[in-house]
């Protein structure tokens, strides 16, 4: 049995202008995993927890209490370069750890990068279910290779949002040309992230990683706002080969590669491979 794990960084409003407090971005992330690795990574994110956040809980609490007590990606990437040395240097041991516990559970992550066009329309329930139906499809082939079996976890929005995503899904299963996703033993169940070191991994991974990663290739130069700090291309720099060799790709039938993260780039038009590319590459191959 495998696992999915969906969480999302950003929102789903329109971006009207270039100095605008909306977020730039969209970023839908799903965290592949065996089951047989998740006590494991249960474990491991509670020792980083204690390691890095040891004051977090107070000293009563049990060890299995630090599961509910989240460390969110948001915060994360602002320290990393926004705060102090120490703060800085605090939040890059965070990740490394994070990269790490991935490592050892084996994971695979694709998923889904909107960055907005300025002034235009942003149809939020649609690009969600969408990016929703495209893990599915990834997950569903990630399964057919393994010769598996698998259950997807989503982190919880709320009840009519979650209603209309797991009918976006039940559209696929249960149509009259047969289900889209039979390796796919259910709806998505919608949960909540302080219950799940799964969905707290996801939310690292996009939102500590992946969006700034997004935002320093895609944003840096047009988007003037707070969402946009200078030193997000420390992270790209740092985290962006470890991302691309973490995705699940493969190839149709055409031979069309598929998988891993796909991105609409609303401001530019910029291909997704510029998501890995180095500073340095991208110059060259735009001069």
């Amino acid at each position: 049995m495998r696992i999915c794990y969906i969480d999302e960084a950003g929102c789903t409003g329109a971006l009207p202008s270039a100095t605008s407090s909306i977020q730039p971005s969209l970023v839908v992330v799903g965290v592949f995993i065996d089951y047989g690795s998740l006590h494991q990574l249960t474990s491991d994110l509670i020792d980083l927890k204690q390691r890095f956040y040891p004051k977090l809980l107070p000293s009563t609490a049990t060890h299995l209490d630090w599961i509910r007590e989240e460390i969110k990606g948001s915060d994360i990437r602002k320290r990393a370069c926004s705060g102090s040395r120490n703060d800085r240097r605090h939040s890059f041991g965070v990740l490394d750890q994070v990269t790490v516990t991935a490592d050892k559970s084996d994971i695979r992550v694709v998923g889904r990068v909107w960055i907005k066009g300025i002034g235009q329309p942003m149809k939020g329930m649609a690009v969600y279910t969408s990016s929703i139906q495209s893990i599915y499809t990834d997950f569903q082939r990630y399964l057919t290779q393994h010769d598996d079996y698998g259950f997807v976890v989503v982190d919880s929005r709320v009840q009519h949002l979650n209603t209309q995503v797991a009918h976006s899904v039940f559209t696929q299963k249960f149509k009259g040309t047969g289900d889209a996703y039979d390796r796919i033993i259910e709806l998505p169940a919608f949960s909540h992230s302080n219950n799940h070191a799964g969905l707290q991994l996801a939310d690292l991974i996009a939102s500590a990683i992946v969006t700034p990663i997004a935002l320093s290739t895609y944003c840096d130069g047009i988007i003037k706002s707070i969402h946009v700090r200078p030193r997000y291309h420390v992270i790209k720099d740092k985290y962006r080969t470890w991302l691309k060799g973490r995705q699940f790709r493969y190839n149709e039938a055409s031979g069309r590669s598929r998988g891993g993260f796909v991105v609409s780039d609303g401001l530019t038009k910029r291909p997704g491979g510029e998501l890995f590319r180095s500073r340095r590459n991208h110059e060259d191959a735009t001069s």
